[in-house]
């Protein structure tokens, strides 16, 4: 099924406040909450949904991506939609909603104690494209230096199956909790158990190859499959694609900008192409057949006698296929009639004799537009 769009997720308008979204997704999470609703699949994809519409539209920057690109700006496994949001993710990050451990409130029969998962940090690599990789579409193998899981250990971190306690202080829950005395009553509250770091148990005998830590610094060779249509400054995420977690845990993602290389004739805005042609006066008056080049080929198109300055030309869907599917831009071409600098004697007095005649008197029309409201016209 497509993805839903994050506002109507939510509820909102794109004009909403943070502080709206905050709220409309607070909503959300309390009446979609595992807790609330057990064995409900349908209740625990809402809850997920609703995290993930939260996660790009309180952050500001990925915001601006989402209003600019949609889904496709946001990026996931290997492309341009989906977070990747998994329920420990969600879990782990409800203190900005909640203010606290998410499990208990409301009511809703206390949550469940969750044993921490290790997450990896994420990379950040710059890839350059040309405007034909831009065009087509490409897949890029890049050389990244990360963590990745020792295959010692399995990324366990421990030199064998036996070498784990369940710690003692948490009981394996990776929780400890306290219970306070208030005027209102007994107040329970959980906190990350400080003895396994949350983790449930404790590594007796470390591996001898990453030291307990589950990983070691290699490099690895990423291919990333890049779609068709993406701009300078696009961000996509590559899931999973990160640095790997400490001891087993949940690697972090890849994140990939894209930095377009600028062609040496043509150039874009938006979708579109622009290419500046120059001809000559006699070619101006008499019409002429030239070559125009496009994205990895060319084409010849006729300049009809009598064009003017300014003029431009559109080639229907020589441009830039849109990254989220809809359609192909144009190629408009400028033109651009040439005025030597310099004239030879016989040149100079055949111009002169010229001058004088009707033909090359100028008679503009009402029609006859300058070159902005000419551009402002094929843009808007």
């Amino acid at each position: 099924m497509p993805k839903r769009d994050y506002y109507e997720v939510l509820g909102v308008s794109k004009s909403a406040t943070r502080d709206e979204v905050k709220k409309a997704y607070r909503k959300m999470a309390l009446k979609y909450h595992p807790d609330k609703n057990p064995g409900d699949k349908s209740a625990e994809d809402n809850f997920k949904e609703a995290a993930e519409a939260y996660e790009v539209l309180s952050d500001e920057s990925k915001k601006a991506r989402y209003d600019r690109y949609g889904h496709a700006g946001m990026g996931s496994t290997g492309g341009f939609s989906g977070s990747g949001m998994t329920m420990e993710d969600i879990f782990s990050s409800f203190g900005d909603i909640f203010g606290g451990g998410f499990g208990g409130f409301g009511g809703f029969g206390g949550g469940q104690s969750r044993t921490r998962v290790n997450r990896g940090s994420n990379l950040r690599v710059k890839v350059k494209l040309n405007l034909e990789e831009i065009t087509k579409g490409v897949e890029k193998k890049i050389k990244v230096n990360k963590y990745v899981s020792c295959v010692t250990c399995g990324g366990s971190g421990a030199a064998d199956s036996n070498s784990y306690n369940t710690c003692s202080t948490c009981r394996g829950t990776g929780q400890v909790t306290r219970v306070t005395n208030t005027i209102l009553g007994q107040m329970q509250s959980a906190s990350t158990c400080p003895t396994c770091g949350g983790e449930g148990k404790q590594i007796t005998k470390k591996c001898n190859t990453c030291y307990g830590e589950g990983i070691i610094k290699e490099q690895e060779t990423i291919s990333i499959k890049i779609p068709a249509g993406v701009g300078n400054g696009m961000q996509m995420t590559v899931s999973g694609k990160g640095n790997a977690a400490r001891r087993s845990g949940v690697p972090g993602d890849l994140l990939v900008m894209i930095e377009e290389i600028e062609h040496d004739q043509l150039i874009r805005e938006g979708n579109d192409l622009i290419y500046n042609l120059f001809i000559s006066v006699p070619e101006a008056i008499l019409g002429t057949q030239v070559e125009i080049p496009t994205v990895g080929n060319s084409v010849k198109i006729k300049i009809e006698p009598g064009t003017q300055a300014g003029r431009i030309l559109r080639l229907k869907g020589k441009g830039i296929p849109d990254v989220n599917g809809y359609g192909r831009g144009d190629l408009l071409v400028n033109v651009n009639v040439w005025i030597p600098k310099n004239v030879t004697p016989e040149e100079q007095k055949l111009l002169e004799k010229m001058q004088g005649s009707d033909s090359f008197t100028p008679k503009p029309g009402k029609g006859d537009k300058g070159f902005f409201e000419r551009m402002k016209g094929y843009f808007e």
